[in-house]
């Protein structure tokens, strides 16, 4: 029988790659730099798009109501005026809607209910439709409607 002695293998030194912590915060850095120049100038995008979405909307609006005036011969009436556009007045016989597709009125994209006003106060012979912008606060200076305002 005859042993056989393994000669003994050298120790594998294995380097393991890895970051320093210095090399992690100034790549943190830097995305934070770049995060800072890029972030206000995409916000900034998503309120004007926002006051455009508003906008639209109103517009929108506007091309049912005067839709619903010709079939019903006047403007809806009283705060629940929007809804009417979807769901028939009581004397609604020439009714011929919906005037607007969904089941309900949408929301301004703050989230906050479209005001309708007819008669309107800022428009002659008509109605207004306002949103209360950003703030949600009515008759401040970011409020969006169908009619302007002179400041």
């Amino acid at each position: 029988m005859k042993i056989s002695y393994n000669k003994p293998n050298k120790q594998r030194v294995s380097r393991q790659s890895a970051f320093t912590l210095i090399e992690l915060l100034i790549v943190l850095i830097i995305l934070a730099v770049l995060a800072a120049i890029v972030v206000p100038k995409f916000s900034g995008r998503t309120e004007q798009a926002k006051q455009t979405a508003a906008q639209s909307q109103i517009a929108l609006f506007g091309t049912a109501l005067d839709t619903y005036e010709v079939d019903m011969g006047a403007y809806p009436q009283g705060k629940t005026g929007l809804s009417d556009l979807i769901n028939a007045p009581r004397d609604g016989n020439s009714w011929k809607g919906p005037y607007l597709k969904g089941d309900n009125i949408p929301n301004d994209p703050w989230g906050n209910p479209y005001v309708y006003e007819y008669p309107g106060k800022h428009t002659m012979n008509g109605y207004d439709i306002i949103s209360a912008g950003p703030d949600g606060k009515m008759g401040t200076d970011d409020d969006i409607a169908n009619y302007t305002t002179k400041k």
